[in-house]
Order: structure tokens, then C-alpha cells, then sequence
């Protein structure tokens, strides 16, 4: 029985042994870029359709070819379809099975390209399809904040630094922050997806190819603004991988910093916010407890984000032009961030929706910590035409007072308060009132009630 060329490698000619099973084993991506098929497909039906146009294959072949593409499309689909390690990836995965099915004709599909300018198509069509299914679970983030900042517009808090108290703010405001975090990181994956809006299509190998096609006929078949401007870089171009790990880098560390502070606000020593049973676990053995379990698991997936954009660095850093089987790991680092990513964000917007403030907690702690001590200096430098730094130092000198007396600012007399500035009159007194230092951060993008409900208006009305 004579043996099924169609059966074997595709340099079978050139390579006349077989592979030693480690490098079978090593070598093939089948387990990992199978979920390419999509556009993989989609790419070569944009492929020889651009053939036929250029008068480079028949009529005929290229409905063959496109009938057979849509088959196997369809057994992909439904799970109908042998993947197989021996052919190495989805893309001589593809090509094998479209033999079975046409017969020779499948030869053609290979015309004009290389599997260097296929699998950079197929992996640009699939990260601005990923980008976008980030952005859309972004934007669920962003809404749960909103919704649960403007449940708490005049809650009042305290705002850090050092963790130690500083100034009286709304906790709507602090939560308004990560609205603009989060917007930011929609923002940096939308200048990815322009960045990355060029057709690798059509350069082949390394060098571009002697048939006349039209990369301009792909790039617009296939949702690309315009075809790459150099074949070298192309195959070698890893910088939109960059930076999309960077992006998702980005995005898990303004998630892994808003987790730190609510595992943090969730403990009994601070215990600012309540988190509901669905999101919370228990322990094995102390029976009282209620763990922010998926709060540590968003902080502590970080690191995975982090270790994949390193990775991709490490290999690009020192690797020459054009192609490399080192660029392989692309993919892998790829899939394995963005799933990383997408489950975070889906795990942090069900946290937010079961999340609450202590309100009369967070009042309390505000009322320690002399966080009026600011007010104070600029109600000096206002009123009594004080220097800032003049007025810092009547200010601490008050602040080291009301520490010796063991006592808050606002539990200090007028009769106190003129020991150590003698011109002061009982207006001072209004100026330790926590609400009314909130509403003085008139300033634009400051914690005033009037301010927040402004942004948060403006960003309903972005939605």
C-alpha cells in the first residue's frame, strides 16, 4: 500500500528522518494555538480570495479551497475536528485536513505565504478580539464603582498616607480614583489595538514573495487599517505582544492595589467595609472566621501578569532578525494573561457588588488623627495673612497640645487655641468640622460632595 504523502511533514522531502519524539514532543503548539482556528480560517479565505483576484489561482481552486476552509471551520465549531500533535500547529493542522478533503487543490493555499506572516495575522485578529473582550469587561468594573461610589458620595473617611490619616475625604471620591485607573487602562489597550493595526499578511518568510498580490485587498478583507511597510520586522515583530502584557500588567496591579486596601479595610483592625458571605470563605478550623479569599487571589495573580510580560522581554532581548523558533512562547504567555485578566476583572466586578462601607466606622476613625490640621494652617494663611509655613508651625504647635491634653482638635477650646495664637476668634472653631473640610476641597478634582457628584455624572454619562 503506498504511504499517504499527505500524511507526512511538510518538509518531509527536505528532512528524510523523522523527529526524535522529544523533539515531536517540544516542537509542536497544537495544544496551545488551536484557539486560532477562527482566524486562522479567516485569514486564508482572505488569502485566496486576494489569489484569484490577482489571476494567480483559478475560479475553481479557490472555491475548493474555501469550501473546505469552511468545513473544517465547522467541525472545529463543533468539536468534530482530530487535532493532531504530528503536524506541529493549527495551522498545518488546518492545511492537512483540507488535503483530505479537496485533495491536491489544498496545495495552493500556501501560495504567497509563509507560516511566519499566517500565524502574526492570525495572532494580531485574535489580540484586537481579546481587547476588545477586555475592554467590555473593563467597562462592568467601572460601572460597579460608580454604582457603589455614589451609595457613598457623603460617607466620610479618612484618606492616607503612610497609611497613617492625613486628610478628611469621601470614600465616593476614593473609589472615583480607580474610575480613573481603570479608564486609563481602557485607554491604553485602545492605542494598542491602533498600534497593531497593521497586516502582516502577504510578507512571507522574511523577504515578501515574486507573485504579484495586493496586501491592500487582505488588509481591508481582514479589518486592518494598512499592510506592515517592512517584511523583516514583521516576521520579527513582537512589540504589539509587549504591549498588550504590558497593558494587562497595568490593569492587574490597579486591581491587586484596590484588593490590598479592601483586604486591609476588611480586617478587624480596621473593619471599613463589610464583604457579603458570597464572596467571602471560611476556615478549616477557627469556625468565626471570614476570609477575603478572592481579594488575595486577584492581588497574588499579579505576579502571573508580571512574570509573562518579563518573559516576553527576556526572549526578544537578545534575538536577531528575522524569525526564531524562541518567538514559539508568544502565544502561550499571551492566552495564559489575558485569560488571567479576563478572570480577575469578571471575580473584582462580583467583589465590588457585594461590597459595603461601615460608615459610622469610617467616621470614627476620621475623627482621629488630627486630620483638620490642614484646614487649620490654610485658615491661618487665609484670614490672618499668615505665610503657609508660619501658619504649618502655629498649626503643629496646636497639633502637639491637643496630644499632650489627649484630646482631638475639635475638642479644643477658643480659650486653648489663642495660647498659641492669640489673634484667633470663634470662626476657627467651624473649620473642624469634618463635612465641612470635604466640602472645602472646592478645587477641581477635589473630594467635594459637589465635585463627586459632578464626575460621576460625567462618567455615567461616557457609558
Amino acid at each position: 500500500m503506498t504511504k499517504n504523502k499527505n500524511n507526512q511533514a511538510i518538509w518531509n522531502t527536505r528532512i528524510q528522518k523523522d523527529a526524535s519524539n522529544l523533539f515531536q514532543k517540544v516542537g509542536n503548539s497544537i495544544d496551545i494555538d488551536k484557539r486560532l482556528y477562527k482566524e486562522d480560517i479567516q485569514g486564508s479565505i482572505a488569502h485566496v480570495e486576494m489569489l484569484f483576484r490577482q489571476k494567480i489561482i483559478s475560479f475553481k481552486i479557490k472555491n475548493k479551497i474555501i469550501y473546505g476552509l469552511n468545513k473544517i471551520y465547522k467541525e472545529i465549531t463543533y468539536k468534530k475536528f482530530e487535532f493532531n500533535k504530528k503536524y506541529e500547529d493549527i495551522h498545518m493542522n488546518i492545511e492537512k485536513r483540507l488535503f483530505q478533503i479537496i485533495g491536491d487543490e489544498a496545495g495552493y493555499i500556501h501560495t504567497a505565504r509563509s507560516r511566519n506572516d499566517q500565524v502574526i495575522t492570525d495572532f494580531k485578529i485574535w489580540i484586537k478580539t481579546a481587547t476588545k473582550d477586555i475592554n467590555n469587561n473593563i467597562d462592568k468594573v467601572i460601572k460597579s464603582t460608580i454604582k457603589l461610589a455614589e451609595k457613598n458620595v457623603e460617607t466620610i473617611m479618612p484618606g492616607f498616607t503612610h497609611l497613617k490619616n492625613a486628610q478628611a475625604i469621601s470614600f465616593g471620591h476614593y473609589l472615583m480614583a480607580y474610575v480613573e485607573m481603570f479608564t486609563r487602562d481602557k485607554k491604553r489597550f485602545l492605542n494598542n489595538l491602533d498600534n497593531l493595526d497593521e497586516n502582516p499578511l502577504g510578507v512571507a518568510a522574511l523577504s515578501g514573495t515574486s507573485f504579484n498580490i495586493d496586501r491592500n485587498f487582505t488588509s481591508k478583507k481582514l479589518g486592518f487599517k494598512r499592510p506592515t511597510n517592512n517584511s523583516i520586522d514583521t516576521v520579527s515583530d513582537r512589540d504589539f505582544v509587549l504591549d498588550f502584557l504590558y497593558a494587562v500588567s497595568v490593569c492587574s496591579m490597579h486591581i491587586s492595589r484596590i484588593a490590598e486596601e479592601l483586604i486591609i479595610w476588611n480586617s478587624d483592625g480596621f473593619n471599613l467595609i463589610n464583604l457579603s458571605d458570597k464572596v467571602v470563605t471560611g476556615s478549616s478550623i477557627m469556625p468565626q472566621k471570614k476570609n477575603p479569599d478572592l481579594l488575595e487571589y486577584l492581588r497574588g495573580k499579579t505576579g502571573v501578569s508580571y512574570g509573562n510580560f518579563f518573559s516576553m522581554l527576556t526572549i526578544l532581548k537578545g534575538l536577531p532578525l528575522s524569525y526564531f523558533k524562541d518567538l514559539q512562547d508568544d502565544k502561550e504567555l499571551v492566552f495564559n494573561s489575558n485569560d488571567t485578566l479576563v478572570n480577575c476583572l469578571k471575580i473584582f466586578d462580583e467583589v465590588l457588588k457585594n461590597c459595603s462601607s461601615n460608615k459610622k466606622k469610617m467616621l470614627e476613625l476620621a475623627n482621629t488623627g488630627h486630620i483638620t490640621a490642614t484646614d487649620l494652617a490654610d485658615y491661618l494663611v487665609r484670614e490672618h495673612s499668615m505665610s503657609f509655613r508660619k501658619a504649618y508651625q502655629k498649626t503643629a504647635a496646636i497639633v502637639n497640645m491637643a496630644e499632650k491634653r489627649k484630646k482631638n482638635l475639635s475638642e479644643l477650646t477658643l480659650n486653648e487655641l489663642k495660647k498659641i495664637e492669640p489673634k484667633l476668634t470663634e470662626k476657627v472653631l467651624e473649620i473642624f468640622n469634618l463635612k465641612s473640610s470635604i466640602n472645602s476641597k472646592k478645587s477641581f478634582g477635589g473630594t467635594s460632595f459637589e465635585n463627586i457628584k459632578k464626575m460621576i455624572t460625567k462618567y455615567k454619562k461616557l457609558k
